[in-house]
C-alpha cells in the first residue's frame, strides 16, 4: 500500500462505504493534477478496490499526480448493502464521485474516472448520468464487461481523452465483444497481445499504458 494512503468511510445511498484514498507525492506548495475514481470488478466474483488491476489504476494515477480514490460496492467488505446488478452500484459510484470533488481544497478540481471489468460498465454510466457539465477530463477503462453488461457509449467529445485497454486473450470478456461495442463509435481499443483478462504478468505494462495517456495531456504538440 502506498505510504499516503488512508482508508475512510463515507455515506451512500444504502449505508457506509468503504474507501481507500491514495495520495501522490508533491513538491512542496504543488497540488495534484485532480482526483481520479477507480471502480472494481464483479462484486459476485470476488472482486473489490483492493483488486490487483485496481490497485494498478491507482498507481497509474498518482504517479502521474492525482489522488486515487478507490472504494469497495454495496455487499463488499465493509460497505453495506447487497449487490443490485449495476443500479445500486451506479448510486454507489456517484455518491463517492461527489465526496471526492469536497475532498481537500486544491487548485485542480479535475475529475477522472477508471474502471475494470464490471467497473467498467459502471463507470460508463456514471459519464452518462454526469452529462457535459461534469464530463471527467480522463477516462479509463480496461477489460470492459461489454459481454455481460449493456455498456454506455463513451460520448464523442470525451474519446481523446479515453484509454480502452483490453487483453488479444481475455476469454471473461472476449476481445469481439468489445470491439463491437466500439466500432459503432469510432472509439480505439488498445490491445495488449496475449493478455488475459486480469493480465496476469502484465500489470506493470498496463501501468505503463496508462501513464502514457495521463501524461500525454500534459506534453505540448507543436
Amino acid at each position: 500500500m502506498n505510504p499516503n494512503t488512508r482508508r475512510f468511510t463515507l455515506q451512500g445511498p444504502v449505508g457506509a462505504i468503504e474507501a481507500l484514498e491514495d495520495l501522490p507525492s508533491l513538491s512542496s506548495g504543488a497540488v495534484p493534477r485532480g482526483v481520479a475514481v477507480i471502480a472494481h470488478p464483479h462484486p459476485l466474483f470476488s472482486g473489490t478496490m483492493d483488486n490487483k488491476v485496481v490497485q494498478t489504476l491507482a498507481r497509474a494515477f498518482v504517479q502521474c499526480g492525482w489522488r486515487a480514490v478507490r472504494f469497495n460496492f454495496r455487499g463488499v467488505g465493509a460497505t453495506e448493502g447487497a449487490h443490485d446488478a449495476g443500479r445500486g452500484e451506479l448510486q454507489d459510484l456517484m455518491a463517492v464521485i461527489d465526496h471526492a470533488a469536497q475532498g481537500e481544497a486544491t487548485a485542480a478540481t479535475a475529475l477522472a474516472l477508471a474502471g475494470f471489468s464490471f467497473g467498467s460498465f459502471v463507470v460508463s454510466h456514471a459519464v452518462e448520468a454526469l452529462g457535459a457539465a461534469r464530463a471527467p477530463s480522463q477516462l479509463v477503462l480496461v477489460g470492459t464487461a461489454a459481454t455481460r453488461f449493456d455498456v454506455a457509449p463513451v460520448p464523442q467529445a470525451l474519446h481523446g481523452r479515453t484509454l480502452v485497454v483490453h487483453g488479444e486473450y481475455d476469454d471473461t470478456v472476449p476481445l469481439a465483444d468489445v470491439m463491437n461495442w466500439a466500432r459503432p463509435q469510432t472509439l480505439p481499443v488498445t490491445v495488449i497481445p496475449g493478455g488475459s483478462h486480469f493480465f496476469h504478468g502484465q500489470l506493470p505494462l498496463l501501468r505503463g499504458l496508462v501513464v502514457r495517456h495521463l501524461q500525454a495531456e500534459q506534453t505540448p504538440t507543436f
